[in-house]
């Protein structure tokens, strides 16, 4: 039986981790901060710090970003728009071995709501 987008979705954050705003924004200086939405969003504003790697391309490119060298162990927050592209990308990082991968709850727009600092 298929599944839908929504359903990948909640599959994802039954076995991945999920952080608030609050908390991705206490690790912003000790954690890489991975923005999987498009370019266009992430030119309209953006995390401090934030490397994007859109999400349909996270598998291919996530070896070749020199930020993410070696970083395997290394946290990493992922955010999208809203939290379900991120929690796919945590899903697929984590299954790539980039263990400290979790996915920021409420993406891009609720950081944005709760007022928190832009890149």
């Amino acid at each position: 039986m298929a599944l839908t987008a929504m359903e990948m979705v909640a599959n994802a954050k039954q076995q991945i981790t999920e952080i608030d705003t609050v908390t991705a924004n206490g690790q912003l200086q000790t954690s890489l901060i991975l923005d999987v939405r498009e370019p266009a969003e992430y030119a309209g504003g953006h995390l401090p710090g934030a490397i994007n790697i859109p999400r349909g391309l996270l598998e291919f490119k996530i070896d070749a970003t020199p930020e993410f060298q070696g970083k395997q162990q290394a946290p990493i927050v992922v955010y999208c728009q809203t939290g379900g592209r991120s929690a796919l990308a945590a899903l697929a990082l984590n299954q790539l071995g980039y263990a400290g991968a979790v996915s920021m709850a409420g993406g891009f727009k609720a950081w944005s709501e709760a007022g928190l600092p832009l890149g």
